[in-house]
């Protein structure tokens, strides 16, 4: 019994933690991206930042450390943490991250529309089964989405989802945020994300879909991922049109 306390008063103190440094995350984020912490100048010391949150140090260090694994800011030995976002920086998505749609288009403030143009059920067949990692004779959704993106048609997303783990998904909720039915809804973690992004000859339903505006290529991020449990819930081809297809990501040489 009492291990059990102790395990409860730890997790406790864990989640308190986290949400002070989480605090304080988004506060020196809002102001990084206010500019009161411009390109290349130096946030406040540690014990500045101690003082002014009435916070451990740890908790400070979580909250830098969380900013400079994003790519906002850069610990300087002997100096400080130098600021290394730039406002002008704006990729659609963050390679190095799951983010939906949905976020993606609100961290950017731009206007989107989703229209499904496929919902189904399928069984994988072995070419299916060979481009995702399912099995063959797997039980899926087919899932095609337009992302309209101010307007123009952006993005293709043609997705397959094991229908045994997103029980419920409707063609109504796909329109909204998948991701947020399965997070908010079924309790899903979604933890990893494979991925390649290959540059591809447009096919036929590309340009039917994505107005592509004499390009014949599109660049394709192909993702496979996995719930909290190792299983791989989902596959999904994302086509971009070309015009306006861009990724960031931080990269880091160890």
């Amino acid at each position: 019994m009492r291990c059990c306390v102790v395990n409860e008063a730890s997790e406790a103190r864990d989640e308190k933690m986290q949400a002070i440094y989480g605090s304080i995350y988004e506060d020196l984020l809002e102001q990084i991206k206010m500019g009161d912490y411009p390109y290349q100048s130096f946030v406040p010391s540690e014990s500045t930042l101690v003082e002014r949150y009435s916070c451990s140090h740890n908790t400070v260090r979580r909250a830098l450390g969380l900013l400079a694994q994003q790519g906002y800011v850069q610990p300087v030995n002997g100096k400080g943490v130098r600021v290394i976002y730039q406002p002008h920086e704006r990729a659609l998505f963050k390679a190095c991250g799951i983010e939906t749609f949905k976020e993606a288009a609100a961290r950017n403030h731009l206007s989107t529309a989703t229209k499904i143009e496929t919902f189904e059920r399928i069984a994988a067949d072995l070419r299916l089964a060979r481009l995702s990692g399912f099995k063959a004779g797997d039980k899926l959704l087919h899932i095609d989405r337009v992302r309209i993106v101010e307007g123009r048609p952006h993005i293709l997303d043609r997705s397959y989802f094991l229908e045994d783990l997103v029980p419920g998904l409707t063609r109504k909720r796909a329109a909204g945020s998948i991701y947020e039915y399965l997070e908010d809804k079924l309790r899903m973690k979604i933890v990893t994300s494979k991925r390649t992004i290959t540059a591809e000859k447009a096919t036929q339903t590309d340009h039917c879909y994505l107005d592509l505006e004499g390009f014949d290529f599109v660049a394709v991020m192909c993702s496979r991922t996995f719930n909290g449990d190792g299983h791989m819930f989902e596959y999904t081809q994302s086509r971009h049109h070309p015009d306006c297809f861009s990724f960031s990501a931080v990269a880091r040489r160890v």
